[in-house]
């Protein structure tokens, strides 16, 4: 692929995040994507990465601005910064207590793309800040 069409799909990826349409998000990544978080281990597998995004959207509500998408030249790889607005809804298990708290995070995303679709997602964001803002008494 060239450039211009894995920035297009990186783009569509954060559009379908941003609208919270997980079949959005599964129409960008291979059956095989492996998917990688900071803070909650690898998972392999477009199922796997199904039932993450189940999760996420019963536990959190995001979207993502800012957006800044970078690829490598090389066909192959792609880069996105993004600030992550979200609503913490439901307790996530190990984590502060939900009580519809907001939060704004950055974050990074690094994709590796095959055959036109993300073959490896890994994003990495701030978890102690995170838990800071949504542990704060208001």
């Amino acid at each position: 692929m060239d450039d211009d069409a894995i920035r297009s799909l990186v783009h569509r990826y954060m559009d379908a995040f941003k609208a919270g349409s997980i079949s959005g998000m599964l129409d960008c990544v291979a059956d095989e994507l492996v998917h990688d978080v900071n803070a909650g281990g690898r998972r392999i597998g477009r199922e796997r990465f199904e039932t993450y995004l189940i999760h996420m959207a019963r536990c959190y509500r995001e979207s993502a601005a800012d957006l800044v998408v970078l690829t490598a030249g090389d066909g192959l790889h792609a880069a996105a910064e993004y600030t992550v607005h979200g609503t913490y809804l439901q307790t996530d298990d190990g984590q502060p207590p939900a009580s519809g708290q907001t939060y704004a995070i950055r974050a990074g995303s690094f994709f590796d793309v095959e055959d036109g679709r993300i073959s490896r997602l890994t994003t990495y964001y701030d978890l102690e800040d995170w838990i800071a803002q949504v542990s704060r008494k208001t």
